[in-house]
């Protein structure tokens, strides 16, 4: 009936996908009545994982000229994928440093920080990881930030400050904010390490990503079982975990990244900062949480800071 170009339906799914992600936030507060967080990240990267696992081999079937060339494997019934067999033990080692810092780490303090605090205090940390990355960038990737960025760094700041003043908090409140700080310092490395690895290595992207996720997901497995303990959990909390674990994660990147086929940076980082109002809704209309006024101007001085920090990195 109507017919849409290539780039407003890239737009469309790109907002899509933020919206799954935003989401996200509000079915973990569901879970986190019945699943530990640890636990429950584990199970949820841990599905995810072997989702995204088989499309390992799919795309050593439909290698481009780019691929890595290995010897081809003698005829078995099971034989790693290619892109697997050709990493090296450095390679190994960043992968395995990746899965710690940007899975278990940032992953896990952010469900011990939704299980806290509220949903749109932990979303505005974790937005300020654009901030902090550019901080990271001067000394690890020589990226000194512009006018533009100082200027949305101060704004984001400003914003911070304004929308958690006068600083009261309640001591199980205040346990969920020191765990969003904490995820949001570990996936500003992890950003900063992702663009290292992927910047001055040959491994490609969807490598990176399902072999560091199962390493993650593996340690907060094991680490929510034993610090956690498992408890018996209804259907809810499991079809929670499989639609996180599926559509939130597997289906979400996969289709996240089809549209940077069509998109360019600068609007995929528009786009994607839109989460932080996203949640900000649906914690109002899922969870009852409420913002006054001084609390939605601090929202809005820290959207609009990081979105200029990541327009500026992009322009530069």
């Amino acid at each position: 009936m109507f017919k849409i170009s290539p780039h407003h339906r890239a737009v469309l799914q790109a907002l899509f996908v933020t919206f799954l992600w935003s989401i996200s936030f509000v079915l973990i507060k569901f879970g986190l009545e019945d699943i530990p967080p640890l636990l429950f990240a584990g199970l949820r990267y841990m599905l995810a994982f072997l989702v995204l696992l088989p499309l390992l081999w799919r795309q050593d079937r439909v290698a481009d000229a780019e691929a890595v060339i290995v010897q081809q494997p003698k005829k078995s019934r099971f034989h790693l994928p290619a892109s697997i067999k050709a990493l090296k033990r450095n390679d190994w080692m960043w992968l395995l440093i990746l899965g710690v810092i940007y899975y278990a780490v940032t992953q896990g303090s952010q469900f011990v920080a939704l299980a806290f605090a509220p949903a749109v205090s932990v979303s505005l940390i974790l937005s300020f990881t654009a901030v902090f990355v550019a901080l990271l960038g001067i000394v690890t990737l020589g990226e000194r930030p512009n006018i533009g960025q100082w200027l949305g760094i101060l704004l984001a700041l400003a914003g911070a400050l304004i929308y958690f003043f006068p600083f009261g908090l309640a001591e199980a409140q205040l346990m969920g904010i020191v765990a969003a700080v904490v995820g949001m310092l570990a996936n500003s490395v992890s950003s900063v390490l992702g663009r290292f690895v992927n910047r001055d290595s040959k491994i490609r992207p969807l490598t990176v990503t399902v072999i560091s996720m199962g390493i993650g997901a593996c340690l907060l497995l094991v680490g929510g079982i034993i610090l956690q303990g498992v408890p018996r959990l209804s259907l809810q909390s499991w079809l929670i975990i499989l639609w996180l674990a599926v559509v939130n994660t597997a289906v979400a990147f996969t289709l996240w990244n089809h549209t940077l086929r069509t998109l360019s940076a600068m609007e995929s980082t528009v786009i994607n900062n839109t989460m932080t109002v996203q949640i900000a809704i649906l914690a109002f209309l899922f969870l009852g949480e409420t913002l006054n006024g001084r609390e939605l101007i601090g929202l809005a001085a820290v959207v609009v800071g990081t979105l200029l920090v990541q327009i500026w990195r992009r322009k530069s």
